[in-house]
């Protein structure tokens, strides 16, 4: 049966409430109304008001009050409309939310998940747009997540539900829509796997694409035209920022001796340059040539005519491609010790 990225969202919801009374959802219009992106459709109606309910227009306080619920044994799921606007929260993100347990030594844990719409592609002006994983993935005591497929839209959003420690819970806005045969029913019957597992989506000999949430499709899209050209691309979905995979991701690079990272965030800094550090860090003998990476530009983001020129795009993962080394010649910038040159 044919499901939605945002109905997956909802019904690994409305399955954790159901299983669990402890389990509250609130936000900025996610009661009747069932958010700004219907995602949290029904749960006020089918759980009451006492379980799924409005807030004030008040991030911080929004973030607080679960921060509150959640000493007092409640598992809140908090919901930001957008992805800048969850920035008037961010102090109590940053001082409260992350470090509650090192804090008290362990003592108090929080277990809440906030779900923020997040990234580009939707036509959208600015503060509805931001690639904001940057700034979580940069706090220690948060935890990161972004999935790219339906299936990962319940499985991962039920493993950030029932998690000790708080979830900053990443949904690609321009992914709500994207459809695909997943029976939920069958997913809610199997053991939840733990947050921190990378996934091959598509096995590949030549290169390594690493993408997560909304740069996924990219680099799908890629391994598809570069195999026209007898480019054999491998697929890695991080799916989870924090904790990184390690191991899957440098098992794969290894194996193909090339990488290109492509993220929709700044390049500047990003979650895609780490990244980039740790493979050419881990896995410097095995590589063939530069890690690139593929990213959007640095600057705020664009108007909505714009923002094609500013997201990554198939072509400029082609173009990174057709730079990686493809002879048995060293590349002078990286035998030199250049960084080989980085797609902006």
């Amino acid at each position: 049966m044919a499901t939605t990225f945002a109905a997956a969202l909802n019904q690994a919801m409305r399955d954790a409430m159901t299983l669990d009374p402890d389990v509250l959802v609130f936000g900025e219009d996610v009661g009747v109304l069932g958010g700004v992106f219907r995602i949290t459709d029904g749960l006020a109606r089918d759980f009451g008001e006492d379980r799924c309910f409005d807030t004030p227009l008040a991030e911080s306080g929004i973030v607080g009050f679960a921060i509150g619920m959640a000493m007092g044994g409640f598992r809140p799921i908090v919901e930001m409309q957008f992805d800048a606007f969850a920035y008037p929260a961010f102090e109590q993100i940053a001082s409260h939310l992350a470090k509650m347990r090192n804090r008290t030594r362990g003592s108090v844990s929080l277990p809440i998940v906030v779900r923020v719409p997040y990234a580009g592609g939707i036509g959208g002006v600015e503060h509805h747009c931001d690639s904001s994983e940057g700034y979580y993935a940069h706090t220690p005591g948060l935890k990161v997540v972004s999935p790219s497929t339906v299936q990962d839209a319940y499985t991962l959003l039920r493993a950030a539900i029932i998690d000790p420690d708080p979830v900053i819970f990443l949904e690609p806005k321009r992914l709500y829509w994207s459809k695909t045969d997943v029976d939920t029913a069958a997913l809610s019957t199997r053991p939840i796997e733990p947050l921190g597992r990378a996934s091959i989506l598509v096995p590949g000999t030549d290169v390594t694409l690493v993408a997560y949430g909304p740069s996924v499709p990219v680099a799908l899209e890629t391994a598809t035209a570069a195999a026209a050209d007898g480019i054999s691309c491998e697929v890695l979905d991080v799916r989870s920022i924090v904790p990184f995979d390690d191991d899957a991701v440098l098992e794969s690079v290894r194996r193909t001796g090339r990488c290109v990272v492509i993220t929709e965030e700044q390049g500047f800094a990003g979650v895609g340059a780490e990244i980039a550090a740790r493979v050419a860090e881990r896995a410097f003998h095995s590589l063939a040539a530069p890690v690139l990476r593929v990213s959007g530009l640095d600057i705020p983001y664009p108007p909505p005519k714009l923002e094609h020129i500013h997201l990554p795009g198939v072509d400029r993962v082609l173009d990174a491609i057709d730079r990686l080394q493809w002879d048995d010649e060293p590349d002078p910038r990286w035998s030199s010790g250049g960084t080989g040159g980085v797609t902006p």
